[in-house]
């Protein structure tokens, strides 16, 4: 009975232990693949419940061909076998076969992350390529170049009929072809015309263009613009070719031929300028001269005399310059600004010590006088509290904030109280008996 129980037991969890991921591939359109026609291989990979990290498709490599990876978005895909849902992404590779005969693609291995119950979990998938035939056309050429869509399109940057000697023409000329790549687009042969100098550019590649068709449908597909500039040294009447881009259609399976028609340039004697000879004038070049050279010297000379006024004057300039800077760092805003800092993370001896110096600048012989003299209740209240710390107990504590906001800039008009006595000290500020 028991190893029955173990029987049904493992039967019924089969499924859930069979939920890994897989792969498949496939090949679009495998009937009547030609030498140079792009392969589209479609690979899917699936994993139970969800993706933790994105598959990674590696390329590979096959004799006689060239593979890419497709440029084109993945594509997500939901599944459900045996009642378990997978999520699966779809890439496609992009193999060009070089000639006719079987090829034979090889197994990769996809590294991936997906969920096991809700855990992360590192997998890897091995995919088997399918093979396909290339077969070789009656109609296709020895160098073959096939495609779908392909336009031949040609532009000058002016009229070819309106030239001079000397002048550059620029002809640009695009190809574009859908179900290829840029760089598997053969050049263009414009052909040679005697007596123009021609000068090609490197031609420039683009993937993933979109063209409108007649109509409103929009292509996409590969471009290959050619630059060709070409100038003529002598006057006359040039004709430049007519173009015939050979390319195979994979759609009519059929060899097709581009076309450009020929241009003519023509070319005109350039009409010469008379040059206005330039008039030597000798003495108004040595004049210009002497005034440049006077200049000089009348500069040279100014910086002279004021390096050595202030040679001269250099301890009165170091003075003052000293006085301008203890004038700016004692000024009332500034001594404000530090009687504040103090207040904010000083001691409380620190903090009197500042209020002592603060009321003596502003000519109040102690704190007190200067406190009675602002009228100030929260003011008050915060020295009061501060002498109490320092004098009597620590009882109480000091509101620093408020301190700091109640002292204030002194107004002009502002002074101190006039005592009732003379000083013990006479000053010439205030002398003790007044002159007669």
């Amino acid at each position: 009975m028991r190893l029955l129980a173990v029987l049904i037991g493992l039967l019924a969890c089969g499924p859930g232990l069979a939920a890994e991921p897989f792969g498949r591939a496939s090949i679009e359109d495998s009937q009547g693949i030609v030498p140079g026609q792009q392969v589209h291989v479609v690979v899917d990979v699936f994993a139970p419940e969800f993706f933790t990290s994105p598959p990674q498709f590696p390329l590979f490599d096959v004799p006689d061909a060239l593979v890419t990876l497709s440029s084109d978005r993945p594509q997500n895909l939901v599944q459900t076998i045996d009642g378990v849902q997978y999520s699966g992404i779809r890439r496609s590779f992009a193999v060009v076969p070089e000639k006719a005969g079987s090829f034979s693609l090889p197994v990769v291995e996809i590294d991936l992350g997906y969920s096991v119950d809700g855990t992360p979990a590192k997998g890897m998938v091995k995919v088997t390529l399918p093979s396909f035939e290339v077969g070789a056309s009656s109609h296709q050429s020895a160098t073959p170049f096939a495609a779908r869509g392909l336009t031949m399109t040609q532009s000058f940057d002016r009229d070819p009929a309106s030239l001079q000697t000397g002048d550059a023409l620029v002809r640009t000329i695009v190809v574009f072809a859908e179900e290829t790549q840029a760089m598997l687009i053969p050049p263009v042969e414009v052909g040679t015309t005697s007596g123009v100098t021609r000068y090609e550019k490197p031609a420039a590649l683009a993937d993933g263009i979109e063209q409108r068709r007649i109509g409103r449908s929009v292509e996409t597909g590969s471009t290959r613009t050619e630059t060709i500039v070409y100038t003529a040294s002598s006057a006359g009447r040039f004709s430049l070719p007519a173009i015939s881009y050979p390319w195979f259609d994979v759609d009519g399976h059929v060899l097709s031929a581009a076309t450009l028609p020929a241009a003519d340039l023509v070319v005109a004697q350039a009409v010469a300028t008379e040059r206005i000879q330039p008039e030597l004038q000798a003495d108004a070049s040595a004049s210009r001269a002497w005034r440049g050279w006077f200049l000089v010297i009348l500069l040279c000379a100014i910086d002279l005399a004021v390096a050595a006024f202030a040679w001269r004057r250099l301890p009165a300039i170091r003075t003052w310059m000293t006085r301008v800077r203890t004038r700016r760092r004692n000024s009332p805003r500034r001594r404000l600004g530090r009687i504040r800092t103090i207040i904010g993370v000083g001691d409380d001896l620190a903090i009197y010590r500042a209020l002592q110096d603060w009321s003596r600048n502003l000519g109040y012989r102690t704190p007190s006088e200067w406190v009675e003299a602002q009228a100030c209740p929260r003011l008050s209240t915060q020295v009061a509290i501060l002498e109490r710390r320092l004098f009597r107990s620590r009882d109480m504590q000091v509101d620093r904030a408020a301190l700091a906001s109640a002292i204030t800039l002194p107004m002009a008009d502002r002074r101190p109280p006039k005592r009732a006595l003379p000083d013990l000290n006479p000053t010439a500020e205030h002398q003790l008996l007044h002159p007669l």
